[in-house]
């Protein structure tokens, strides 16, 4: 046809020897009609792209990736010239006799194409099932324009990228730039359970990642697809389709995206109702490119089992490595400072980076701040992440100038205190965590009646110890269904074991009591449950608080698997008018206030307060000062509350 202009190929001279190759193809069929074959003079037109040892083009990979006979390789390099060579349309139309038909189509190819067999057009071969190439009306097959995949173009002219389509459902994970040495070993794990070469259709299994949090997981596939030779993409199971046929179309883009890439998929499996489920399951069920599963758990699954892999717990010299590199050029702590938030805060890697970076930015603008309580806070902030949800978190404010109890009791507090603060020195520097190995948790439990002082002295302990008081309701926890109150537990504990938080669970008569005779499976699950309870409190690395109202009626096998129990009395007069004292507000405008007089009363600490804070509004609707008569109110109101009546000699000489 004369000098044709180049096809624009982006400099590939294979593609453009292609191209012009296939074009030659159709010129001698619209030249000698029936015959289907060129006289052109390159040769054997099936071996002139006999892929080099030496070198692999994108279109050679293409073939090798998907399977792709020469026929089904030439029909590409038609429809690629239809979209990089302006002559396409005219000679497509000259070889079919149609000027209608201006453009590749499947007939065309059988005729002028080498080596033709109709099966490669079919839905279930590479060129459709891969949505390689598509038909722009499937009712006309042979007749209907042939178009290249956008994504496949791009990919012949070596300019790779996501698909489009899939903007908005993938996110590119990529992996850190170092892990702990425990890490190291579950990414090699990992990347264990898929082949090492490089990914095609059918078939490396499905691996699971599990425990940690997302992240953490994320890191683990993103490391060891990397060392597969693979990027990572991640999607949530719950944003699969519900519909199956989008869900196989969605199944089948992904798949020639991993293909392309090369790539990895991780599926996020959070908690999945029973229709995601399966859709997740049905998803990965025809999974034919590596796929790692993220999840807390492991899923219940009718697959073959892969490889499990759970995010392994760092030891305190991994945690006191982290530690120091990520504040290496950021702010200057001692080592023992360093221990000292080893100690306290059990935070996965790219946690520990993103406190170290906070205290970067924070450094600049509080120069007078310590770095170390700076480093402190941050751990403390990042530790938060993932606990408000699951109980009360108080940030403590409250002293030991606020507790009025027996020295008795206060001295085991502060040894409480002091058990929590010299871990590190105790339990690493001078070697208990190695000879004792369990049972290194810090618990107590703390007895008495209501109001007696029990969360103030959590709230002390925690302020003592600049961590937050978390407080868990046992009997929100605790379910009927077998199995649902350990899942609870699990989840706050395996949020608190980040660190940063004193953990308080009140209201334990909820789940603690007499061990009852078994008689049937529910009283065996239950003595579980309590077991599973305190196994994970001895376990914690923190300080765990278990309250109770009735310490009579715990069983004293459990009793003796805490560390620490504090009797909370109830107040004597003279305690009472100590709390009255506190209590009240030194610049509160009080009219003869007399505290020994309001210690008649005979209620908690808790009541006192109650009735003090109730005595000053009313004092202020007034707007007088704080008198008797406005406390013998409050107190009235605050009996009719507990269901008491107020008895002469308490409130004699009030008013």
């Amino acid at each position: 046809m004369g000098d044709e202009e180049e096809p624009t190929t982006g400099g590939d001279t294979a593609l453009t020897a292609g191209i012009r190759r296939v074009l030659a193809r159709v010129d001698a069929h619209a030249a000698r009609p029936g015959q289907g074959h060129s006289t052109e003079e390159q040769g054997d037109p099936d071996t002139a792209l006999t892929p080099s040892p030496a070198l692999t083009t994108p279109l050679d990979a293409l073939v090798t990736l998907f399977g792709l006979t020469p026929f089904e390789r030439d029909l590409i390099l038609l429809t690629a010239a239809d979209e990089l060579d302006p002559t396409t349309g005219a000679r497509c139309a000259a070889a079919a006799g149609d000027p209608r038909r201006a453009h590749p189509t499947f007939s065309l190819a059988l005729a002028a194409l080498g080596e033709p067999h109709w099966s490669a057009l079919t839905p279930v071969a590479p060129l459709r099932r891969w949505r390689i190439v598509e038909l722009e009306d499937e009712t006309r097959l042979t007749v209907s324009r042939i178009r290249l995949d956008e994504r496949i173009l791009h990919f012949l002219l070596d300019s790779p990228y996501l698909d489009a389509r899939l903007h908005g459902r993938l996110r590119r994970t990529t992996p850190p730039h170092a892990l702990p040495p425990s890490y190291d070993l579950a990414a090699n794990r990992l990347a264990e359970g898929w082949r090492e070469d490089r990914p095609g259709p059918g078939a490396p299994p499905v691996v699971e990642v599990t425990g940690g949090d997302p992240r953490s997981r994320a890191e683990l596939a993103a490391t060891a697809a990397a060392r597969c030779g693979l990027g990572l993409y991640a999607t949530n199971a719950e944003d699969l389709p519900a519909d199956p046929a989008e869900r196989d179309r969605l199944a089948r883009l992904w798949q020639r995206e991993a293909i392309l890439l090369p790539a990895a998929l991780l599926v996020e499996a959070g908690d999945l109702d029973r229709e995601q489920r399966a859709a997740t399951e049905a998803f990965l069920a025809g999974a034919a490119v590596p796929v790692v599963v993220s999840s807390q758990d492991p899923l219940p699954t009718a697959r073959p089992p892969g490889t499990r892999v759970a995010v392994p717990r760092l030891d305190d010299d991994e945690q006191l490595v982290l530690w120091t590199d990520a504040f290496t050029g950021v702010a200057e702590l001692t080592d023992s400072e360093l221990r000292s938030l080893v100690a306290q805060f059990q935070l996965p890697p790219h946690v520990i980076r993103s406190a170290a970076a906070a205290v970067g930015r924070r450094l600049p603008h509080e120069d007078e701040a310590d770095a170390a309580e700076l480093a402190w806070r941050a751990g403390l902030e990042e530790a938060r992440v993932g606990m408000d949800e699951l109980g009360r978190r108080i940030e403590p404010r409250a002293g030991w100038h606020d507790l009025v109890l027996h020295d008795r009791q206060t001295a085991v507090l502060r040894e409480i205190v002091a058990h929590v603060r010299q871990r590190p020195t105790v339990l690493q520097e001078w070697g208990f965590a190695a000879t004792l190995r369990r049972g290194l948790g810090v618990t107590a439990l703390f007895a008495g009646g209501s109001g007696t002082g029990k969360t103030l002295a959590a709230e002390v302990m925690a302020n003592e110890l600049g961590l937050d008081l978390f407080v868990v309701d046992l009997s929100q926890v605790v379910s009927k269904y077998i199995g649902e109150t350990e899942k609870n537990l699990r989840r706050v504990f395996d949020a608190a074991e980040r660190g940063g938080a004193l953990l308080l669970f009140d209201e334990a008569d909820a789940l603690f009591g007499k061990r009852s005779e078994v008689k049937d499976s529910h009283d065996r699950y239950a003595n579980l449950e309590v077991s599973y309870l305190l196994m994970r409190m001895e376990a914690y690395r923190g300080l765990a608080v278990l309250t109770t109202n009735m310490k009579q009626a715990l069983d004293t096998a459990f009793l003796r698997r805490i560390r620490f129990v504090v009797d909370f009395p109830f107040p004597a007069e003279r305690e009472r008018a100590e709390i009255w004292r506190r209590v009240l507000p030194p610049q509160a405008p009080l009219k003869d206030i007399d505290p020994d007089l309001l210690a008649r009363l005979t209620v908690a600490g808790g009541s006192i307060r109650n009735i003090a804070l109730s005595g000053a509004f009313l004092a202020a609707e007034e707007g007088g000062r704080l008198g008797m008569r406005h406390m013998l109110a409050a107190a009235r109101t605050e009996y009719l509350k507990l269901e008491r009546s107020l008895t002469p000699a308490e409130v004699r000489g009030w008013v």
